[in-house]
């Protein structure tokens, strides 16, 4: 019998590296869950137009506004490309942006924000607060539509100009082309000969597109169409580069940790906490400008076409003077080749935007203008708004496209890969000009289709609620606890505890987003988490009640619930990967604080607990468990 209680005793044993490793975890929790302790702090956060540095002098400035506002701030940090202003309340906050913004005027960017007040001592281990979503920090959220038709009618004005070069290049003459009523492009010939070379040189450089010809006498028409994997392959490419470039108009902005993601699949969700005036937001985000630069026709005059269709292969505009004046179709080149635009002044002190391109944009602008020097060229202003208008009794939205000629100027040179844009209204326009520039040309035009706002006041009750929640699911499941297992019960409830640090802790570090449907994950994993010790306690009691003794009773209690423990938590944790891998939005938000919650209950339930219960028990003689019941 001796010998029996000597092995079991030493059953309930673990090896050093085991409570070491045990420690390590329970380092790691309090050090990544203690940055959010300390909340955040209101603040005001200021960046240049340009990208600049904020200098010396405008933190001069801010400190006397602040005194002539009798506002007392916590601290002004100066960045390498932005200035932060932390403030002691709200108030404040809304008070200083306001009256800074106002003095600062439109070349710098002041927008509220929340700072993380987390001591430096925790930045050293990477160690940040949890992202909170939209729901809990407040803020406004948008959800856009992407204008397919017109990212595809792009793409087929693109292959027609690239068509255009390469039949020039190859001395193919051809006839005017156009876009066909549905999918696809045309090039009209007249000559056999070139018009077999055309369609052989298009089918052998453009594989991805489905070539047809059509012979009408003497005229022959070469047609391209993309396939309908090339088409979807455009609308992809469009909601992704609009995501690009949204996401740098937000950086202009200076929002903090912004969402923007796809939602299925022509719509993009933008989500700016923090961001409680959307004027500023709606401005930068749903502007779709852009710049095409066409040169003059001068073979008609612009006079004649006032009141009539100009003729084909032309554009009609007036200027901002209000001449008229025929521009050549033919694009020579897009927004979507400029790589940064800047703001500034010429030497008469007159506003204008400098433009850098990109190489291909600047090897086709630098042809086109070397031939045509002394001639022409306009510089189109191009934005895709919506109107309201009445048909049929009915309201309704219609999207269209506006057009205005902002300058037109004769070609002195061959131009290169930096030029400037002159004739602007004024500098409030070319900076505006400047930014959305150089945050990127759309692809395709978006639209705003929903909105809504969020206040901090009400971001805050669902934290407040959310809180609440928490403290009374874990309140009621530690008196359960310790009323139903004693002893034991406090070792589970000492897990439990270790468990919540554990969820803030990787969510923490992993960067994930804490939203108000995450929150309900966490309430319903603390329940979840006692699971697995109720289902190990309740085998120790069945042992015990066998006769078998205290030491063995532990043993065999942990180890037979094990498959039990971990069929359960593995069939819940494949749904909630499920989840997250075909949800959206609220419902990843539950999905990964239901995972993370899994994991970690596993580990605190069977390796936590028996840990503990190991160190009281283990190698000791023990007559009687405190694990309530008959035990």
């Amino acid at each position: 019998t001796g010998c029996f209680q000597k092995s079991y005793a030493m059953l309930n044993k673990y090896p050093l590296w085991k409570y070491l490793l045990l420690i390590a975890v329970v380092v790691f929790g309090l050090v990544y869950a203690a940055p959010n302790l300390y909340g955040e702090d209101p603040a005001v956060q200021i960046s240049h137009t340009k990208g600049e540095p904020v200098g010396d002098d405008i933190k001069a400035k801010v400190e006397t506004i602040l005194a002539d506002k009798g506002i007392t701030a916590k601290s002004y940090e100066e960045g390498e490309k932005r200035s932060l202003l932390r403030l002691n309340s709200l108030d404040d906050q809304q008070l200083a942006q306001e009256a800074i913004k106002d003095a600062l005027g439109r070349d710098y960017i002041v927008a509220l924000n929340l700072a993380s007040a987390t001591p430096d001592f925790f930045s050293g281990f990477g160690a940040t607060p949890m992202k909170l979503g939209l729901d809990l920090r407040g803020g406004v959220h948008f959800l856009m539509e992407v204008d397919m038709e017109e990212a595809l009618k792009k793409r087929e004005e693109q292959y027609i100009s690239e068509f255009k070069v390469m039949f020039i290049e190859k001395r193919l003459r051809y006839g005017s082309p156009r876009r066909l009523p549905e999918n696809g492009i045309q090039f009209r010939f007249s000559n056999r000969e070139y018009f077999d070379e055309a369609t052989s040189l298009v089918e052998k450089e453009y594989p991805e597109l489905t070539i047809s010809t059509v012979e009408e006498g003497d005229t022959f028409y070469l047609q391209a169409k993309m396939s309908e994997q090339k088409i979807k392959e455009t609308y992809d490419y469009a909601v992704q580069q609009n995501i690009a470039v949204l996401r740098n108009r937000i950086n202009e902005l200076g929002v903090a940790e912004p969402l923007i993601q796809r939602h299925g699949k022509d719509r993009i969700v933008v989500e700016l906490p923090g961001v409680q005036d959307t004027a500023e937001a709606k401005k930068i985000l749903g502007r779709t400008a852009t710049l095409e630069f066409h040169l003059e026709n001068a073979e008609y005059s612009a006079f004649e076409y006032i009141d009539k269709a100009p003729p084909r292969g032309t554009k009609f505009f007036e200027t901002n003077n209000g001449r008229p004046i025929l521009l050549n179709e033919e694009v020579i080149l897009s927004g979507q080749s400029i790589t940064d635009a800047g703001f500034g002044f010429d030497e008469d002190g007159y506003p204008q935007v400098n433009i850098s391109i990109d190489t291909v944009g600047a090897r086709r602008f630098s042809d086109v203008t070397g031939d045509n020097i002394g001639e022409p060229m306009a510089t189109v202003f191009i934005e895709y708004k919506t109107k309201t208008v009445i048909e049929n009794g009915v309201e309704k939205e219609v999207r269209y496209r506006d057009e205005k000629v902002i300058n037109v100027a004769t070609i002195r040179a061959k131009l290169g890969n930096r030029f400037r844009i002159t004739g602007l209204d004024s500098p409030n326009e070319a900076r505006e000009l400047a930014l959305l520039l150089r945050a990127g040309a759309l692809i395709a035009p978006i639209y705003i289709v929903e909105e809504r706002t969020v206040g901090p006041a009400m971001g805050q009750k669902n934290i407040d609620m959310g809180v609440q929640a928490i403290v009374l699911g874990l309140s009621l499941v530690v008196i359960f606890m310790i009323a139903y297992y004693r002893v034991f019960g406090v070792v589970a409830n000492v897990a439990l505890f270790l468990n919540l640090v554990l969820i803030v802790a990787f969510m923490s570090s992993i960067g994930a987003v804490l939203t108000l449907p995450g929150i309900a994950g966490i309430v319903l994993t603390v329940g979840m988490a006692v699971d697995a010790n109720v289902l190990i306690f309740q085998r120790i009691r069945e042992e015990l009640a066998e006769g078998l003794s205290p030491q063995k009773a532990i043993h065999e209690g942990y180890d037979r619930a094990f498959s039990t423990i971990a069929d359960a938590n593995i069939t819940t944790l494949v749904a909630s990967v499920i989840l997250f891998a075909v949800g959206t939005g609220p419902i990843k938000g539950f999905a990964i604080t239901l995972s993370i919650g899994i994991l970690t209950s596993m580990f605190t339930a069977i390796f936590g607990t028996r840990a503990i219960v190991n160190l009281i028990y283990g190698g000791k003689p023990v007559k009687k468990l405190p694990i309530g019941g008959k035990a």
